[in-house]
């Protein structure tokens, strides 16, 4: 009789907790929050009451009642949501670029990095103010390596007027081998970036000798005494560049987000306070992967094309058209148009 009146007791939780599932039942049904911790209350009760129920023998028909409420509560619990694409559209052209337009770290990096790129680069162009500045940061052999490999370049990819032995270009096979290869530099670009700057002092070190090291090759290769390989170096690189220096910026920012959070914890746990940074600098994270992608097929097909085929101006014109997506997506769309 103890038994029998102890299950009588319990069938009104069990009611309620069966009225609670199939009150989320519902694909976009929620519970209040009352309603949820009263939900989990009545979860963690069933659950006891059937480890009860099958200890002491209960009929048959009242231990499947149980199996199956636990079973229906568990999956109410930790139910996976289907694909919502108006969901996914606002995260990915809503959310994301808000986050990113507002994000301090992004700010830091990205002044930091352009201000060392472009101060550099004009110092190697210019040979007034600081004559040997380029072959001090660079090296003078790293240069006259560069200034060899773009005018065989010219020849090998037929990049120049005339088309090479080969047909003018690379093969389509050879395409998609570059760019396989590129996708998986950049990746690396990317990482080192993002780790270095996770320790926030090493990050900020390696981000401005890349800025200053990629700013000096660009300034010294646009001088316009190099003729054929600044030409072939300048045809090269105009398309794919905004895609992948915007990549590396974006990756450093993720990683001095996290690291920020390990110092500007805002009331939270250290531990805590990462954690957060951490989900917060993923969007970022892909972000720059896309970005990454997005330039390893740029430069594995279009960046190779031989002038006659593809005029530098239409590369340019690509890489005006990258920038023009970069700005409507991170500044046009991450504006906060709408203010709280």
């Amino acid at each position: 009789m103890k038994i029998r009146n102890l299950v009588e007791q319990r069938r009104s939780d069990w009611v309620e907790l069966e009225n609670l599932c199939t009150k989320l039942s519902g694909r976009k049904s929620q519970l209040g929050p009352n309603e949820a911790i009263r939900f989990a209350e009545l979860y963690r009760n069933a659950c006891a009451d059937l480890s009860l129920a099958e200890a002491w023998q209960l009929p048959p028909s009242t231990v499947d009642y149980l199996h199956t409420l636990v079973a229906r509560s568990h999956n109410r619990l930790y139910r996976s949501h289907g694909f919502d694409l108006r969901h996914w559209l606002e995260l990915a052209f809503i959310d994301t670029p808000r986050k990113i337009f507002a994000e301090p770290a992004i700010h830091i990096v990205t002044l930091m990095f352009w201000g060392l790129s472009l101060l550099s680069g004009y110092l190697a162009w210019d040979q007034q103010m600081w004559p040997d500045f380029a072959e001090q940061v660079v090296g003078t052999d790293t240069l006259e390596m560069m200034e060899k490999m773009y005018v065989e370049f010219d020849n090998q990819s037929g990049t120049g007027n005339q088309p090479a032995n080969t047909g003018g270009g690379r093969s389509m096979g050879a395409n998609f081998s570059m760019a396989g290869f590129y996708i998986r530099h950049n990746a690396g670009i990317g990482l080192e970036c993002f780790a270095s700057m996770v320790l926030i002092l090493p990050g900020f070190v390696t981000l401005a000798y890349n800025a200053v090291f990629l700013g000096a090759i660009d300034g010294y290769m646009l001088r316009p005494e190099l003729g054929a390989a600044g030409i072939n170096f300048r045809n090269f690189t105009t398309a794919h560049g905004p895609f992948e220096l915007t990549a590396i910026i974006l990756s450093a920012g993720a990683g001095l987000k996290i690291g920020l959070g390990w110092f500007w914890t805002r009331g939270r746990r250290r531990l805590d306070s990462v954690m957060i940074a951490g989900r917060e600098s993923l969007p970022i994270a892909i972000c720059a992967t896309v970005l990454f992608i997005m330039a390893a097929m740029i430069e594995g097909f279009v960046s190779p094309l031989p002038e006659y085929i593809l005029p530098w101006w239409l590369k340019g014109l690509v890489a005006l058209v990258s920038s023009t997506m970069l700005m409507f997506y991170f500044v046009v769309l991450g504006f906060p148009w709408k203010r709280q």
